[in-house]
Order: structure tokens, then sequence, then C-alpha cells
């Protein structure tokens, strides 16, 4: 490692300390659905498309909104993320969005688009829909297998072209690394998150398109970026699946090392094209930091972002371990757990003692990966930095 990355990351790991101390609620997914209208091979949730798990009833969350999240935060600096499942199965998604708008919060949703009609997405829009991110996983024959639905390319399209003509998208241009700090550098060390801001758009929404990439799409990279730029796509994040959920029965779904440097020198060298293609917010990666996407890696799990499950359990990211969640909004009070819980998100030495990171030397950059990459006994289903310089 360079001397000249070695500060930058110093730098950054320095940021993160003292936003482990504020957290600030950045973030708040609400889990409010395990309904779904495909059946994804890598989906990692317990989405279902039964009855079996009712939806949260909205009016519950919005208490926990009234009561214990709008008397300590500013509404407008808390993007509120709303999943699933697939949340457009939420017939009151219309109704739950507006009265968030009114309470000043914008809101989102990542969504397969199947369900996405032009009149529904311009109620969305009505009620406050400020950010929207769409699922694209492949060509036709490829996107359809992946999500296990005949019409689900189609749909995917459909929403694409909706958001092409109603949105803005973020970050649609690249600034390239020379030999001083540049303005995206400086943004990632001064914790200027890539979250979005509504105000400032013209009609309020920003958008991009999400692709898991897999065994069977890594060698389409450049005909599906031609295709999505050719609908109006102009900020492509690519994602590579970890082994968890069904991903893991799927073993033909996880790219091998090889392949994962792949995609990331994909994405280099479309990045110095000037095309806004990046990789996802997961993994330390040294090699490729500040390259691959605008921001340093930097796990915002239960620091500045929070979640409510379908059972009204309070955690990070929706995807963490149920051993790692902090309370439940039935029986605690949200802003207290957020205030004095969280303590394994924010400290994060309690990892250093398990293997790999009790004998890896980037720990102090690291801190351990992403928090939903933990297992319930504490060790690490992957470590990127460790898959990528296998055999390299």
């Amino acid at each position: 490692m360079n001397l000249r990355k070695r500060i930058i990351f110093e730098l950054e790991r320095l940021r993160r300390k003292n936003l482990q101390q504020l957290h600030p609620l950045q973030q708040l997914f609400w889990e409010s659905t395990l309904r779904c209208n495909v059946h994804c091979l890598h989906c990692g949730s317990d989405c279902s498309s039964s009855e079996v798990t009712p939806d949260m009833p909205a009016e519950d969350f919005l208490r926990v909104i009234d009561q214990s999240v709008t008397p300590h935060v500013d509404p407008h600096k808390v993007l509120i993320i709303i999943s699933g499942g697939e949340p457009l199965m939420r017939k009151d998604l219309a109704q739950v969005g507006a009265a968030l708008k009114q309470r000043g919060y914008p809101w989102g949703m990542v969504t397969n688009g199947l369900a996405l009609t032009e009149k529904r997405f311009k109620e969305l829009l009505a009620a406050g829909l400020r950010s929207i991110a769409i699922s694209f996983d492949g060509m036709e024959l490829d996107h359809n297998w992946l999500r296990q639905h005949p019409l689900a390319f189609e749909g995917a399209t459909r929403a694409i072209k909706l958001a092409a003509q109603y949105g803005v998208q973020r970050g649609s241009t690249v600034v390239q690394h020379g030999s001083k700090l540049s303005n995206t550098e400086r943004e990632a060390l001064n914790n200027i998150e890539q979250a979005p801001a509504p105000a400032e758009q013209p009609n309020g929404l920003v958008w991009d398109v999400v692709t898991c990439v897999n065994q069977r799409t890594i060698n389409q990279l450049d005909e599906m970026q031609q295709y999505l730029w050719s609908i109006g796509v102009r900020n492509w994040r690519l994602i590579t699946i970890d082994p968890m959920g069904r991903a893991a029965e799927n073993p033909e779904l996880i790219l091998t090392p090889e392949q994962h440097r792949q995609v990331l020198e994909y994405i280099r060298a479309k990045r110095k094209e000037g095309l806004h293609v990046s990789y996802s917010c997961e993994g330390f990666m040294p090699d490729y930091e500040l390259e691959v996407r605008d921001h340093l890696f930097h796990c915002a799990a239960g620091v500045s972002v929070a979640s409510i499950l379908i059972d009204g359990s309070i955690s990070a990211c929706t995807s963490v371990r149920g051993k790692y969640y902090q309370g439940n909004i039935y029986k605690d009070d949200f802003w207290e757990v957020w205030e004095n819980g969280f303590e394994p998100y924010r400290n994060r030495k309690w990892m250093k003692k398990l293997e790999p990171c009790n004998n890896c030397k980037l720990f102090r950059y690291c801190e351990g990966g992403g928090m939903h990459l933990r297992q319930e006994d504490g060790a690490l289903m992957l470590c990127h930095h460790n898959k990528l310089i296998v055999n390299n």
C-alpha cells in the first residue's frame, strides 16, 4: 500500500471513529412486507409470496416515527427506505409515503419494477417518493431466470424507463483520481454520505439501477451497459452475491476470486471512460478503494443506518443476523435503543479476536467488514480482501 492511500485510509478511520461516537441517524429501513411477486434465486431475505407473515401495520411504524424518531431528528435529514419483500405489494404504499411526506421525511424504495405502472409511479411521486433503486440482473433470459418470473425483465425495463422520464440520476459523472486529492475523495473523507438529497432535484426523485452479477452474467456486462444506457440509465451499481439466504443453495451464483476481480477491473475501466459505474458499498478492498466507487468502504450499520423489521425487531441493515438485533418496537423505545444499544456495531474490537481479523494488519481500516456478513457465532462469512488476494 502506498503512502498516499495509507494517509487517506487513516483519515477515514478517524472520521469513522467520530461518526461512531455521534451515530447520527441518517437512514431508516422499514421492512414493511415479506410478500414478493418474484422468487429470486439469490434472495437473502425470508421473502414469500404467501400471506403467512402479515405486513406490519402502517400505524405501528408511523407511531414509532412520531413518538421515538421525530422528537430527536430533523426529518429532512433522515431518509426512510421502504423495503421487503417487494414494497409495491403493499396497496397502502402511497398512503404511507404521503404520511411520511407530511411529516417532512424523504422516502425511497428498492423494487423489481414488476408492479410499477405509470399511473402508480405518478401516485408515488405525488406521495413524496424521493429515491428509487431498480433491480436489473441481466438480459431477458438471464434476468427472468434469476428472478424466476417470465415478465421480470419487461417489468424492470418499464420501471427504468419511467424513472428516466421522471427522475434525475445521482452521480452521473465520475471524477478521476490524479496526484492530488480529488473532490470525490474529499467528500468521502468529510463524511458526505451518498444519500439522496431531495430538495435540490427538479421533481425530487433520484434513482439508479442495481445489478447482482453472477456466473451466468459476468461476461455480459458490456451488453448490459449498452442496453441500460440506451434506455436512459447513467448510474449503474454492481453487486456481487454473498452465500446467504437462497444464494447459499445456488453456488453457481457466487463468483470465483478471479471473476470478482474481473468485475472490479471492469468497473475501474468504465470509470476511466467517464461512465458512472460503481461497486456496492460492502467490502474493504485496499487495491480498489477510491477507484470503483465514490466513497471509501465503511459499514454504516448501527452507526448511521437502522432498520425496523417485519416483526418489530430493531436492527441495523435488514440482512443482519438475529443475534445482533437490539430490541423490538413492541416492547422497547426505538430512540432509547438507538442511543444506548448497537454496541457491537460501534465498537468492533470483539471482531479482532476472531479469524481472519485476529491476524489482519488492515483491521484498523476495515473493522471486520459488513455486519451482515457476521454469522450467529460471530464468524465472518466472507472477507473481500482475502477473497481478492487468493491466487493473485
